[in-house]
């Protein structure tokens, strides 16, 4: 019997890690590196992406490689495995973090429901799950055949249940977009869809956490943390346990399942 140290080992394993240049993201890749992973870390922002990769490559002293892509991009996407093969021999892990989140700054994005576009409608959709498909597709054979191949779909609170809207009253620059909801709670059954699909070889499994603290300011925040049993927003910390353990043979009698990451929010 192999000891948790064991288990959680991920030395001579790659990563891909898309959006790994946000504040989510790199956390998620930085875990993986701790443990011993190669990181491959995808977005779309090239200077602060590279400078992540740079980052962890000398902290964590294991090898990385920064690809800029724009996941709204079918070509960039599909060309990414075989980059990955060609450099690292393997892909064993595939983290899928990048989303267009109710922040992004699009127009008719974060605002009443009757004011929403049909524009940033489509993107979302395109960002937060095509790009999943096109990239789990593309990977697919090569975690097969990886012997350990496991995928992490980042999700939501707001993918499992309704905003309360009540949270945002008379708040500015705050919303819930339609589309980010549909996408994310598309994207946790994709993830039930693909477990039993690539089952028995790859195991695949999700995390939704919750609100990620980013400088909120009340009434909003005030108004979270009541909401929320452990009277807190998430930080990136809390998402590093919940990644290690999915990615890893620490979970290896796991798959098809949502690991909900928010201090209790859908326990009330």
């Amino acid at each position: 019997m192999r000891s948790l140290k064991e288990l959680m080992d991920l030395k001579k394993r790659t990563a891909i890690i898309t959006g790994a240049a946000g504040n989510v993201g790199f956390a998620l890749a930085e875990s993986l590196a701790e443990l011993g992973a190669n990181i491959v870390l995808l977005d779309i922002n090239k200077e602060q992406g590279q400078a992540k990769a740079e980052d962890i490559k000398n902290t964590h002293k294991v090898e990385t490689l920064f690809l800029p892509v724009d996941l709204e991009n079918e070509k960039e996407i599909t060309e990414v495995p075989e980059i990955v093969i060609n450099k690292f021999g393997s892909i064993d892990i595939l983290i899928n973090c990048a989303a267009l989140l109710a922040t992004s700054g699009l127009e008719g994005w974060a605002v009443p429901f009757e004011k929403q576009k049909v524009d940033s409608w489509r993107r979302a959709l395109e960002v937060n799950l095509t790009s999943v498909f096109l990239l789990t597709q593309g990977c697919r054979q090569y975690l097969i055949d990886s012997g350990h191949g496991s995928i992490v779909n980042i999700g939501s609170i707001y993918g499992v249940g309704g905003p309360d809207l009540r949270l945002y009253e008379g708040v500015e620059n705050l919303g819930n977009p339609a589309a980010y909801a549909a996408s994310k709670g598309g994207l946790l059954q994709f993830t039930r869809w693909l477990a039993t699909v690539l089952a028995p070889s790859v195991r695949v499994n999700s995390i939704s956490p919750g609100g990620v603290f980013r400088k909120h300011e009340d009434p909003f925040l005030s108004r979270y943390i009541e909401r929320t049993p452990l009277k807190r927003m998430a930080k990136e910390e809390d998402l590093k346990g919940a990644v290690a353990f999915l990615a890893s043979d620490l979970s290896l009698y796991v798959t098809g399942q949502n690991l909900m990451v928010d201090g209790g929010w859908s326990a009330w």
